[in-house]
């Protein structure tokens, strides 16, 4: 169905009663595209005028199921996901019903929206696909188009850019064939998008700037303001924040004109975060106290988090610490009981530039270290997810096994029954039977050892799969753990209770994580940064030695055990690491990536007063020298040497504050870089 861009939809734009629409003379289906149109720009009024449509859509049942997927997306624009599910599996069983493809595609569609929204993005990408083959046949046009565009952006989210790229051209082609200069707008918008995702910004500015040019050309405000914030989102990745500032300031004015509170909210938010990127806090803090009101004025408790975090941010640069603080907080918290643990990650690393960027190191630090503890949970969350699915599959595998053998043991049932009536009439058979059965026994049984072979290679397979990181083929955390829990120190050679000596033999712990992350998953996709995590998978296994156990710590940190090494020469293993990773690129999408490392390590066993602390004791301080490591620079690696006079509650404050220790003089340090030598931190 074409959308119908007349004086009608101008009019629903505008302050009107509930009732207007109601009392029009059209048919119900006429205002389906309209309403479709205020639901995407203004969902609050949008409600009064989809309720006075409920008793004439429920005339038929393929208008019924419009009006169910009409509702959907309104209960998605509100944010009650659940239930615009509920009502998209309704509309869903009504277009079955009427054999209607187009309806069932519609519905798929929504029903993918909301499932976005509850951030299940595997699972909607599938019902977008399944509603693009439904669709491909279908007459209406502007379903065709806006499958599409949806099929292009869930190929773009899982970063198969090439696919995506294909889709959203062959959307604007069929928008301009279609004469609609709206549809051509939405379609140049999504490419515009994909444009800045590819780094291509010149083609993304000029889709975006055609398809504002069409918006005013049809007088259609809302869709405006929303082109405006795609030509922002280009600006601020192309590294022109003015631009993208200013296209948010029209955007603004554009949604006030409308009423579009919901987007006048979105907006204020982006302003904040505009210009807090450009250090300027007054007006960071003016925008962001807005967002917040208006949030507040929404219920938004959402929106409100994102607000509060943007007001502490300003509070920070503006040097007021303790407000700051108290602000990201209280946005924090909304986060952490909303169970959204994602972005409860990304404004944790935020928070944690913002108070290095203040002067608080220790706070920066803390920051971190609830970041990593994040990370790592999810990273664990994101493995278990795996080796579900790899159980549920192997079970599933199973159970076929188990059918598959039955009906071949009611097959040998039957044969048997008819060798029986066979035996009873023609006896000079039963010669012919026996020898009959006997061949088909032993196909069973061959068959049987072939099951029971793939079976044990099954086993073997969820065996490896418990002990590797799916990603990288490293050993997993699990794995270490399993490992050290057996493991036996190494009997060192010629070392006296402090643990001093250069020539002695030890093991080895080394941790590190990846400088800056975040930003290559942010600009390029995950896809991206899978590839720089298998890039330096192959970087630690050709630096290290094959006997040095190399694990996936979590998320993109990665512990390396090295056995049986002189104690001198650990500092020239952290030089060696620093130096090697950075030399290794990853070609991604016409983009060559390279990362620097940030390190601790510390040898093992750990001595402190003529004995030695557990491994696990061990990786946390190895884990606060590496976060040293990040506080003061990143690219570099703090190693502990040694530590002296430590009784449990000063070994408590060295876990806790490591630099703390160092000043104090209760831990020994070393400095490595890439290239410069080594600097000695003595107690």
């Amino acid at each position: 169905m074409q959308h119908r861009r007349s004086r009608a939809l101008l009019a629903l734009l505008l302050p009107v009663a509930g009732g207007a629409l109601a009392a029009d003379v059209a048919p119900v289906r006429d205002h389906f595209a309209e309403l479709a149109e205020i639901i995407r720009v203004t969902p609050q009024r949008a409600a009064p005028l989809l309720a006075a449509l409920e008793v004439d859509a429920l005339r038929t049942p393929a208008e019924h199921a419009r009006f169910l997927t009409l509702s959907c997306d309104l209960s998605h624009r509100l944010g009650k996901h659940e239930e615009a599910v509920r009502l998209c599996e309704q509309a869903l069983q009504l277009g079955r019903q009427v054999h209607d493809d187009s309806l069932v595609a519609r519905a798929l569609l929504s029903k993918a929206y909301a499932v976005f929204g509850l951030n299940e993005s595997a699972q909607s990408h599938q019902l977008v696909w399944e509603a693009e083959r439904l669709a491909a046949a279908s007459p209406d046009i502007g379903l065709r188009i806006l499958v599409l565009i949806s099929s292009g952006e869930s190929f773009a989210e899982e970063g198969n850019f090439p696919i995506a790229l294909n889709k959203l051209q062959g959307a604007v082609t069929l928008a301009r064939q279609s004469g609609d200069p709206l549809e051509v707008a939405i379609a140049l918008k999504s490419l515009a998008y994909l444009y800045g995702q590819m780094r291509e910004f010149d083609k993304g500015f000029e889709a975006i700037g055609e398809a504002e040019r069409l918006a005013e050309q049809v007088k259609s405000p809302g869709r405006l303001a929303i082109f405006k914030t795609t030509e922002y989102i280009l600006a601020v990745n192309n590294g022109d924040v003015a631009r993208g500032t200013k296209a948010l300031l029209s955007a603004l004015a554009l949604e006030r004109s409308i009423g579009a509170d919901a987007m006048v909210s979105n907006t204020l938010v982006n302003l904040a975060d505009a210009y807090l990127k450009q250090q300027d806090w007054r007006r960071a803090l003016t925008y962001a106290q807005q967002s917040l009101d208006q949030a507040q004025k929404l219920n938004d408790d959402s929106l409100a988090a994102t607000a509060r975090v943007n007001v502490g941010q300003a509070y920070l640069g503006m040097g007021r610490l303790a407000e700051g603080k108290k602000q990201i907080e209280q946005g924090m918290d909304w986060y952490q009981r909303s169970g959204n643990k994602p972005d409860q990650q990304g404004v944790l690393v935020e928070y944690g530039d913002a108070l290095e960027r203040a002067g608080d190191l220790a706070g920066a630090l803390a920051a971190y270290h609830r970041e990593r503890a994040l990370s790592n949970e999810l990273f664990e969350t994101r493995r278990q997810k795996a080796m579900m699915e790899l159980q549920e599959k192997y079970e599933a595998d199973k159970r076929q096994r188990q059918i598959e053998m039955l009906r071949q043991e009611n097959q040998v049932k039957s044969t048997e029954l008819d060798n029986r009536r066979l035996q009873q009439r023609i006896w000079w058979l039963l010669a012919l039977v026996f020898a009959l059965a006997s061949v088909i026994v032993g196909i069973l049984y061959r068959k049987v050892r072939h099951a029971n072979a793939q079976l044990e290679e099954k086993n073997q397979e969820l065996k490896q799969q418990s002990a590797r990181d799916p990603l990288t083929a490293l050993y997993n955390r699990r794995h270490f753990q399993e490992f050290m829990r057996g493991h036996q120190a190494i009997e060192r050679r010629g070392v006296g209770n402090d643990g001093s000596g250069g020539g002695d033999m030890v093991s080895a712990m080394f941790l590190l994580d990846v400088d800056h992350f975040k930003n290559i998953n942010d600009t390029h996709g995950h896809g991206a940064g899978d590839a720089v995590l298998r890039e330096i998978a192959d970087a630690l296994r050709d630096i290290l030695r094959e006997t040095d156990m190399i694990v996936r710590w979590g998320g993109e940190e990665f512990l390396a055990f090295l056995p049986a090494v002189p104690r001198d020469s650990l500092d020239e293993v952290a030089r060696r690491l620093l130096a090697g990773i950075p030399e290794r690129t990853v070609d991604y999408q016409g983009t060559r990536l390279s990362v620097n490392v940030s390190i601790g390590f510390a040898p093992f066993p750990l001595v402190q007063d003529g004995g030695s602390i557990s491994w696990e004791r061990a990786i946390n301080i190895v884990d606060m020298a590496l976060y040293l490591a990040k506080g003061h620079g990143r690219n570099r690696a703090y190693g502990v040497r040694g530590m002296a006079g430590l009784d449990p509650a000063a070994l408590d404050e060295v876990e806790q504050d490591i630099e703390k220790a160092w000043r104090t003089g209760l831990v020994d340090l070393s400095i490595v870089t890439a290239h410069a030598p080594e600097l000695r931190m003595a107690s």
